[in-house]
């Protein structure tokens, strides 16, 4: 059994701003997916890396790979047009097993613990599968209408049922399988593999992860982080 560290990188981040995607944003002279990939190069379980970056960025994605003289084998794949495309563009140039375990996780979610990626992917090989989580920790409230414009309160869903939910996200390659003939018959198009297979009908295993492991989304968040790696 092998398991696989697989980032989507194909994305240009049009909410944060700037020339390059936010994945190849500098920070301390580093760029974001390098810090990304630092935790699952000193990950111990891992056995190969996979990236998938659009075609444009390859020469940089090697410089960066060349730069950190990462000690794991990291593989470059061709991004594609959604989230679903890259990830399976990556699983795709690593050839896994059927026993084998895929672990997927976002380019610029950079403080992900060794901690939490190891207990995640034990988790993940003694349920079939872990997503890593938070639970929510203010007061949640819905509205009745899809228009942004309105704010009024329909409801206060209760936050002790309510996770946000992270990455990395480990699912064994058969799932992914499954799931490539499901895209293809259905269009289904999820924002993450968490939501796809709960669309096929898999009982999905939390695993409590931390506030630090966030998504770089918007310029505040790249300042933050800028904050974090003083």
């Amino acid at each position: 059994m092998k398991r696989y560290a697989i980032i989507p990188a194909g994305g240009v981040g049009k909410r944060i701003g700037g020339n390059i995607p936010k994945q190849f944003i500098q920070i301390n002279s580093k760029e974001i997916i390098a810090y990304t990939l630092s935790v699952f190069d000193n990950c111990k379980l891992i056995d190969e890396i996979a990236v998938a970056v659009s075609r444009e960025y390859f020469s940089l994605m090697k410089k960066i790979v060349e730069e950190n003289l990462f000690t794991k084998n990291i593989i470059i794949a061709e991004g594609g047009k959604t989230r679903q495309d890259s990830v399976f563009s990556a699983i795709a140039s690593v050839s896994p097993g059927t026993e084998d375990f895929i672990c997927v996780h976002d380019a610029a979610r950079p403080f992900l613990s060794l901690e939490i990626l190891q207990r995640a992917l034990l988790e993940a090989e003694s349920k079939g599968n872990a997503v890593v989580a938070i639970k929510a920790r203010d007061t949640l409230a819905a509205i009745n209408s899809d228009s942004e414009e309105d704010t009024i309160v329909a409801d206060y869903p209760e936050r002790e049922k309510i996770f946000y939910i992270q990455t990395p996200q480990i699912f064994r390659f058969d799932f992914f399988s499954k799931a490539m003939d499901y895209l293809s018959s259905s269009g289904f198009q999820g924002t993450d593999e968490s939501m796809l297979a709960f669309n096929l009908g898999e009982k999905i295993n939390l695993v409590e992860g931390e506030l630090k492991n966030f998504k770089i989304t918007t310029k505040e968040d790249l300042d933050f982080a800028a904050e974090i790696l003083k």
